[in-house]
């Protein structure tokens, strides 16, 4: 039964065979859903190639049929998330984030929404770390893998002046020996508490929130990790 009027986010798209594309979305309602888009490349630009950007804002109809949909129609929502430099990367760090962790057509309005939020807090890019951390910890709740940063696991309140290790299962760690790669407490309560942490917490935060999506990306890291590594070294030189 074909799909109609459903908002969605573009999340990929890749060229597939000569003249097709196949376009990864996050719907509000079907979750990921990857569908294929005929006949919208060649030498003559296609209407629906505007709407098929990543980040773009659509409204789609699309035939479900197994892993690959096929796309009928798209329209824009809006004019598109005009972002560059630091805050571009980032949204095509989240893209990946969420193509990776998030199994193809397995709803969750709940992270569309947040998406849609997201996507709005990247065009202010000076927050931009802590709008990462924050999507960060919502998509891992969101997916069911979401980690008390307030308590470690025996229910002790974490200490703001302790560190601790982030661990994947259960959660705050306390590391007494302050050894290299440890958190403080206070970064941890900052993201339980949503308040924004001074930057040297921040960095803290990047590091241990990146060992735990680690575990869950399996051995495969994230081509926007690399690429984000590279421009933070260049910036450097």
């Amino acid at each position: 039964m074909q799909v109609r009027a459903q908002p969605a986010f573009v999340l990929h798209a890749r060229a597939w065979r000569e003249t097709s594309l196949i376009v990864e979305l996050l719907t509000r309602d079907h979750g990921r859903v990857a569908v294929v888009a005929r006949g919208v490349q060649g030498a003559k630009r296609h209407p629906l190639r505007a709407a098929l950007q990543p980040l773009q804002s659509i409204r789609v109809d699309f035939l479900p049929r197994g892993e690959l949909a096929r796309l009928v129609q798209a329209e824009a929502l809006d004019a598109g998330a005009m972002l560059q430099g630091d805050a571009l990367m980032a949204a095509f760090y989240v893209n990946e984030l969420v193509l990776r962790l998030l199994p193809r057509q397995d709803p969750a309005p709940e992270l569309y929404a947040r998406y849609g939020a997201l996507r709005q807090a990247l065009a202010a890019p000076e927050g931009l770390a802590w709008t990462l951390r924050r999507f960060e910890r919502d998509l891992l709740e969101l997916l069911g893998y979401g980690l008390p940063l307030d308590h470690d696991e025996d229910g002790e309140r974490i200490d703001p002046a302790g560190r601790y290790r982030l661990d994947h299962e259960r959660g705050p760690v306390r590391d007494r020996a302050h050894g290299a790669g440890s958190t403080s407490g206070a970064a941890l309560l900052a993201l339980a508490e949503d308040r924004l942490p001074p930057p040297e917490q921040l960095a803290e935060l990047r590091s241990a929130m990146r060992g735990v999506l680690q575990v869950h990306l399996g051995p495969q890291k994230l081509k926007s990790w690399g690429l984000l590594s590279e421009l933070a070294r260049i910036g450097q030189d």
